[in-house]
């Protein structure tokens, strides 16, 4: 089944709950970055929460950009997502594959880093974007959300994020969900989530077992009824095009775009979300200073 994000609240009205799949997305991404073990769950888990985030707290056309910097091997993770289930993202080193954990999963926290923060950026399309900043807690990334929509969001959620990675690198499974405490939420509810939660299967043998967002909900609040309101597809998709990287080069000094033309004869830029490769020949460098004020 493609990737999906559901929008959900419980009957009992105590929680506002966001599930999502992200199988094929997170994937993508793995094959787009050549990324190993390590660095598929961190920038996996990343992806997912974004998409969870934006969805949460955002809507139409706002973005929110997100930044993992925890000093770890993995280096950054970024990753900007939308609301409307548009997602795309890099991390600073693929290449990374540490030794598990006495359990055997995936050692994200490692990789992460715990040694410096994460980074939110929401463009809301007016004004200046709003950016908070929280230490990373855990690097386990699911715990962060939770820690920055708590101290910068004021908003009391629970954010579980997983990606199972096989042995060749492939992407088995991933999805994660949100749970957001609504005003006036009954203790006794709070706790009862809390207990679910503490004892709830690990996401990612979940999603093997196939089994669906609504599923992992409905796990969760076995006690009252979950009742969707908002269902929609997700997807890695990167909005780059040479047009686009142009323009940043026609904010370089004339004296460096020549030195392209005389030196290099042309020049290569390269997406990070993406790394799609555009090519510039000495006439569209040419072209470039010729446009330029």
């Amino acid at each position: 089944m493609s990737d999906y994000l559901i929008k959900s609240v419980t009957q009992d009205g105590n929680f506002r709950a966001y599930a999502i799949l992200t199988t094929d997305l997170v994937a993508q991404a793995q094959v787009l970055h050549d990324t190993w073990a390590s660095s598929s769950a961190a920038l996996g888990r990343t992806l997912t929460g974004g998409l969870l985030m934006a969805s949460s707290i955002l809507k139409g056309d706002d973005k929110l950009s997100i930044k993992f910097d925890g000093q770890g091997p993995v280096g950054n993770v970024v990753v900007e997502a939308s609301p409307k289930g548009i997602v795309k993202g890099y991390i600073q080193n693929p290449h990374v594959n540490l030794a598990p954990k006495a359990d055997g999963h995936i050692d994200v926290a490692q990789a992460v880093g715990r040694d410096g923060f994460l980074t939110i950026t929401k463009d809301q399309g007016f004004g200046m974007p709003f950016t908070g900043q929280v230490p990373i807690v855990s690097g386990e990334i699911g715990e962060d959300f939770t820690y920055y929509l708590a101290k910068s969001e004021q908003i009391p959620s629970a954010v579980g994020v997983s990606v199972f990675v096989n042995a060749d690198s492939s992407i088995a499974a991933a999805g994660g969900f949100l749970i957001q405490l609504l005003p006036g939420a009954d203790d006794e509810a709070i706790s009862a989530l809390e207990k679910k939660l503490a004892e709830m299967p690990m996401l990612s043998e979940l999603l093997l077992a196939g089994k669906q967002p609504e599923d992992v909900l409905a796990m969760l609040f076995d006690n009252t009824e979950v009742n969707v309101i908002d269902k929609i597809p997700v997807k890695f998709e990167c909005d780059c095009s040479k047009n686009k990287f142009a323009e940043r080069m026609a904010a370089l000094p004339k004296a460096d775009l020549q030195d392209l033309i005389d030196n290099d004869h042309g020049a290569e830029v390269v997406c990070s979300y993406c790394n799609t490769h555009y090519q510039f020949s000495e006439n569209d460098l040419q072209t470039i200073i010729n446009n330029q004020a």
